[in-house]
């Protein structure tokens, strides 16, 4: 509309406007239609403000609802991790070479709304045909209480389940993200690594210890997240750990037996390179796992260890200074003491000297030399060699070992070849390489460990000099006794055997063993120990005694050597006789 047409409008009201004033009477009638207006005006205003009272009113009513909807909701969810708590990232755990052990992935997991579920028989009958194992009892009920609005049905799907899943079309159906623990090498480092619970908190191993040293403390605050972690290196080598677990998974099976352990240190460090226990676990799925399974029985079982108890009452001797190498001792006859006769197994029926005694294993050769020592230093020394106390390292799962109230002296004569004193597998062979690696005990670790560092906490228990002597009685017996079953070609291994019979309801049984055995190689110059066990076996190697230590235990140091060996970048050294140790001592 242009400017003028505008003008010509406002004319035409103008002239409108009188006419109807005059029409009605001038000014009466202009103050009647002044009062009418005014009331219509106080009217719409009151109905205004009624309009505005009533929508606030339901406004409040709307707010107040859906603070109580809200209320309602934290209760019922409240146990439930939020979504950024569900994916916080554990740190991966690498090998000492960088290989993965545990990682994780990403995963969801399947949750219902039952307020929203339409026809409950439907949901939990179309659900179970993608998830057969699911409780179709317990489902029923969770999804029936129309006043939840939140219940877990399934932790942790796979991709095609939840694919699946969608494809059903349930209403109130959804699903979480979160990240689930995956150990690539399944049973092959289970008693190291551990397991997690099914939120992704350790449970168990070095899982449990990561979360020991804070990151439980930082998840329980919510300060975890799901940016990957700086990974937790191990001084694990995977490829010794495969090879240790073969041969203790082969020992159970080939030999009958209850359980088998064995595990690699490095005797400068306190490293383990590698341990395993059977019969183990998956740590992917723990829960499938027998019983005895869950057990680690190199550290958290404690055992009589038999003759290999004789390496540490020789040593003692030596080291006091009260027995030389070229003692001779009276084996001619059993010894008589409180009721109880002490014989050999391997009787020579003559007097022995000290490297004779280790040789033929010969129980009244020790005892004649522990009661020299005396048994308040013998105490003092298994203290020192860390056999009586409580083993320090990172592994949560460890057993105290157990000891007599009271020592009497046939306390510590049948101490002195392995009965009366039980201690763990892993902690004997820690004490073993304190006996060949110059005289220093070094608590293990899995962890990467320096020399220089593990010469910081180490703690000398020896002299160097009597170091070398128990090197030479472990080469004589690995070359002449009964070691002999572990020696390598090209590689001089040094051993002790060690036959104990198990105590049953308190009293020993002459059928069941528990066999250990501690080797170390090259023996001429150590870098690595081996303990092994292998308890309650029915059969064994017939050539070296069947079921007794050189027939069980023994054949279970000499597979890991063998393998592990050339991988630990041993060098061969091929020639006659025995080893340089024995020629030059």
């Amino acid at each position: 509309m242009s400017f003028l047409s505008r003008i010509m409008v406002l004319k035409s009201q103008a002239h409108f406007s009188a006419g109807v004033y005059n029409r009605f009477g001038g000014p009466s009638a202009g103050v009647a239609i002044e009062g009418s207006r005014k009331r219509k005006t106080g009217q719409a205003k009151s109905r205004v403000g009624l309009l505005i009272l009533g929508f606030m009113g339901v406004y409040v009513v709307i707010g107040g609802r859906l603070v109580e909807y809200a209320m309602k909701d934290q209760e019922v969810v409240s146990s439930i991790l939020p979504p950024d708590r569900l994916m916080a990232s554990r740190p991966d755990i690498l090998d000492r070479n960088g290989e993965v052990l545990a990682t994780d992935i990403r995963t969801v997991s399947l949750f219902a709304e039952p307020n929203k579920i339409v026809d409950v028989d439907e949901a939990v009958e179309k659900l179970a045909t993608v998830l057969p194992e699911l409780d179709v009892r317990d489902t029923y009920k969770k999804l029936s209480v129309k006043s939840s609005h939140f219940a877990w049905l399934r932790r942790q799907l796979t991709p095609k389940q939840q694919s699946q899943i969608l494809a059903l079309g349930i209403p109130g159906i959804g699903f979480r993200p979160e990240k689930r623990r995956f150990y690539p090498g399944g049973s092959t480092a289970a008693h190291i690594l551990g397991y997690v619970n099914i939120d992704n908190r350790g449970v168990a191993g070095m899982e449990k210890f990561i979360d020991d040293q804070g990151l439980a403390d930082l998840a329980s605050v919510g300060m975890t997240s799901d940016q990957p972690l700086e990974p937790v290196r191990l001084s694990i080598d995977l490829r010794v750990q495969n090879i240790v677990r073969d041969a203790v998974v082969n020992a159970v099976n080939n030999f009958q037996s209850k359980g088998a352990g064995a595990a690699v240190i490095d005797v400068h460090t306190g490293e383990v390179l590698g341990m395993a226990s059977a019969p183990d676990f998956d740590p992917n799925n723990p829960q499938e796992g027998a019983k005895e399974g869950w057990l680690n029985r190199m550290t958290n079982g404690t055992f009589e260890m038999g003759s290999t108890f004789k390496t540490f009452s020789l040593a003692m001797a030596l080291d006091s200074g009260k027995v030389k190498m070229s003692d001779t001792f009276d084996a001619s006859k059993p010894i008589y003491i409180g009721g109880f006769t002490i014989h050999d197994f391997h009787g020579q029926r003559r007097w022995l000297t000290v490297p004779e005694i280790f040789q033929y294993s010969s129980n009244i050769g020790t005892a004649r030399v522990i009661d020299l020592v005396g048994i308040d230093a013998q105490k003092d020394y298994l203290t020192k060699f860390g056999l009586l106390t409580k083993m320090q390292t990172e592994l949560p799962e460890v057993k105290m070992p157990s000891q007599p109230r009271v020592w009497k002296k046939i306390n510590s004569i049948t101490i002195s070849f392995g009965h009366g004193v039980s201690t763990t597998a892993l902690q004997t062979g820690v004490a073993a390489a304190a006996l060949v690696n110059g005289g220093k005990l070094i608590e293990p670790t899995f962890l990467p460990r320096t020399r220089e560092q593990a010469d910081q906490v180490s703690k000398q228990v020896l002299k160097k000099s009597t170091s070398d002597e128990i090197r030479y009685l472990l080469d004589f017996n690995g070359y002449k006794g009964s070691g002999r079953v572990a020696r390598v070609p090209g590689f001089a291994v040094g051993s002790k055997t060690g036959t104990a019979d198990k105590v049953v309801n308190g009293r020993y049984s002459a059928t069941l063993n528990f066999n250990s055995f501690i080797s170390a190689f090259p023996i001429d110059n150590p870098q690595y120990v081996v303990i092994t066990f292998c308890d309650e076996p029915k059969t064994g190697e017939k050539q070296y005694g069947g079921t007794i230590s050189a027939g069980t235990a023994g054949p279970i140091a000499r597979e890991i050597i063998r393998r592990a060996a050339p991988i630990l970048g041993i060098e061969p050294k091929f020639g006659e006789g025995g080893s340089a140790l024995l020629v030059s001592y």
